[in-house]
């Protein structure tokens, strides 16, 4: 049975929480391999709508089992607090699995992310502030804290003190701001071991068994390409790899186990915080996209950026991850314009450029070459299969196809579960 790769292609938060969900019923297990409560997922269940910050979509699928996997930065107040809403509502939690080898976002990492964010001041690459970044380099530079870590308390206290030795002096010197206390600190990670207990599992051993027995593991990015820390655009990017290959690290299952890879497409394009973004309106269209889209971060709440889609970076997308196909969202919000401008090249001193240049500054200083593509009227919104779409809209679909490198296997024309047209099986 398939291992398959659920993943962003743009600059995420597009629509993966759905795609997600809407697999969840046929998958046995679904695990985040990377990111923290920096990545939100909308998922709309009938009139229900969930707002998904750090657990796994799957986890409002009973048949499945949600994993947070050890390429992920835990916060604990985040995970009991996004637990304990999900039950209030009659969500069952209890089969979720988490790596004793993540992560735990400590309160000085994301007061460490607070300050060095405030003081870099124009330079500042727009990040949550949720101690995502400072967690990930403490890992890198070996001084992080794991889960497992919380149920020995001598190991804890060394590993905090390490922490803070080199974080205090730069919090008070350089920041002006009072020193962090280790007592304190431990005694807070403590507080959670009693309650992560029933959760915490060796998942690298329960995922590849899981697959030995023909199971079905769907691996989900947070983010997205654009944002990955080697692969986006750096450095206005997120502190771990959205990309297929931080499925295998941040999960621990080896590539040859992965068998599809499907890349989620924004019919336009959005991106939350600082950095280029070649077709970036500032506009009336711009306007209309995000007011229609209703696009505004769900764990941000920051209005994002909007633009017409790039063809240029879905490419780029297919080629990086090896993508095997591509799952529209948000088809819907197109529906009202005569025109729709697509990129399809960029314009770099005066060259047109069909691939994403690999200079930063070639990228800043990209102009979007577009091509217009017919418009549709028709409410889209209860078509059932490709060939009840508009006309103009089934040939949009299969331009952007084209463009992108990969087939496109299904297309979200609404926010419901039940709002999308499935061409191909993922399964």
């Amino acid at each position: 049975m398939p291992a398959l790769v659920l993943l962003g292609a743009q600059w995420g938060d597009e629509g993966k929480g759905k795609a997600t969900d809407l697999l969840g019923g046929s998958v046995d297990y679904v695990v985040r391999y990377q990111g923290g409560n920096n990545a939100g997922h909308t998922v709309v269940v009938g009139d229900q709508k969930y707002a998904l910050h750090l657990l796994p979509s799957g986890i409002l699928s009973p048949g499945c089992t949600p994993v947070i996997g050890n390429g992920v930065v835990v916060d604990p107040s985040v995970l009991f607090s996004e637990l304990s809403g999900l039950n209030e509502r009659g969500v069952d939690t209890s089969k979720l699995l988490i790596s004793g080898n993540a992560h735990i976002i400590t309160p000085y990492n994301v007061t460490v992310d607070k300050v060095t964010e405030r003081f870099l001041g124009k330079r500042k690459i727009g990040t949550t502030g949720r101690g995502i970044g400072p967690t990930y380099a403490d890992k890198i530079n070996r001084v992080g804290i794991r889960v497992q870590d919380l149920y020995d308390e001598s190991i804890l206290t060394q590993k905090v003190e390490a922490a803070l030795d080199a974080k205090n002096q730069m919090l008070t010197k350089l920041y002006n701001r009072r020193a962090i206390a280790v007592g304190q600190v431990v005694e807070e990670l403590l507080g959670y071991a009693d309650k992560l207990a029933p959760y915490v599992a060796d998942t690298v051993l329960v995922l590849n068994q899981a697959l030995d027995d023909d199971k079905v593991v769907l691996f989900e990015g947070g983010q997205g390409t654009l944002l990955d820390i080697d692969h986006g655009t750096y450095p206005f990017v997120t502190s771990s790899n959205p990309t297929a290959g931080g499925a295998c690290t941040g999960a621990g299952v080896g590539p040859t186990k992965i068998s599809r890879v499907i890349g989620i497409l924004k019919a336009y394009t959005t991106r939350v915080g600082a950095g280029p973004f070649p077709t970036e309106l500032f506009d009336e269209d711009g306007e209309a996209l995000r007011r229609i889209g209703g696009e505004r971060g769900v764990t941000t709440g920051r209005d994002r950026r909007c633009g017409w889609f790039d063809a240029v970076i879905a490419r780029y997308a297919t080629r990086v991850n090896g993508l095997t196909d591509f799952f529209l969202t948000k088809l819907d919000v197109l529906t009202g314009w005569e025109q729709i401008p697509v990129c399809v090249a960029y314009e770099i001193d005066g060259k047109r450029v069909e691939e994403l240049p690999y200079s930063q500054s070639d990228f800043h200083h990209a102009k979007p070459v577009y091509e217009m593509l017919p418009g549709w009227s028709e409410d889209i919104s209860k078509a059932k299969t490709f060939a009840e779409l508009p006309k103009n809209a089934q040939a949009y679909v299969k331009a952007l196809e084209e463009m992108s490198g990969a087939p496109i296997s299904a297309i979200g024309v609404g926010p419901g579960r039940d709002e999308t047209i499935e061409i191909n099986s993922f399964l």
